[in-house]
């Protein structure tokens, strides 16, 4: 059976990352989360001082220590789960915070950034059979993959199961905020100079904002199955 890069877009708090790493895990492919890539970058902007008191980023500091940003994915021996390195520190519960979530966007509209983290994912691409989910994927990282999905849901739903994630977590949280957070990521990921999130014209919409996982599932394994029988 041929192998192919399916590449899943979308905004934020769509469940990207879940359908991606269960549809990796059932059809024997690489998963790899580049939202965790620019999550990643935004942690170590906070760890070593790049952005200031007004939360500005010092872009000349940045594109001197890009390079010097190692990000990795390895496997969870016990959940079969991927999980995010930073310079081979497991840094996926560091990621997800509040905090590095309201910065995220800034630090993924730089231009150097995006550059260093898009050639780090097109080479994993190379040898085909990987699930990628983020922005971009289909229209800037692989823009000749052979599955494209982009995905939306209303954003008081998004909301809603970012605020259930946190809790189920232990995390502190306050809808109003989260749902603020939402919506000015969206703003900011539309509006980007470089790389804006916007639908592919060949990629598929799926709006999950009342689909059960059951049914999110069977549609994503549908479309999967007509890609590589076509």
């Amino acid at each position: 059976m041929k192998k192919i890069v399916i590449a899943i877009d979308g905004f934020s708090s769509c469940g990207k990352s879940t359908m991606a790493k269960d549809l990796a895990r059932e059809i024997g492919y690489i998963y790899i989360d580049s939202g965790a890539m620019y999550r990643a970058v935004t942690l170590y902007c906070i760890e070593n001082g790049i952005f200031d008191k007004d939360n500005n980023i010092d872009e000349s500091l940045l594109k001197g220590k890009i390079e010097e940003v190692n990000i990795s994915f390895k496997l969870n021996p016990e959940t079969k789960v991927p999980q995010t390195f930073l310079n081979g520190v497991n840094v996926e519960n560091k990621i997800r915070t509040m905090e590095v979530s309201s910065k995220v966007s800034y630090i993924a509209a730089i231009g150097f950034v995006r550059e260093a983290l898009v050639n780090q994912q097109q080479l994993m691409g190379n040898e085909k059979g990987i699930v990628m989910d983020g922005r971009d994927i289909g229209t800037t990282v692989f823009p000749d993959a052979e599955l494209k999905i982009f995905v939306t849901a209303s954003a008081e739903v998004r909301a809603q199961r970012r605020y259930d994630e946190l809790k189920v977590k232990g995390q502190s949280a306050s809808f109003e905020e989260i749902l603020h957070n939402v919506e000015e990521r969206d703003r900011i990921d539309q509006t980007r100079e470089v790389s804006p999130l916007r639908k592919a014209d060949d990629a598929i919409l799926l709006d999950n904002s009342h689909m059960t996982i059951l049914e999110q599932k069977e549609w994503l394994r549908n479309e999967f199955e007509r890609a590589i029988n076509s």
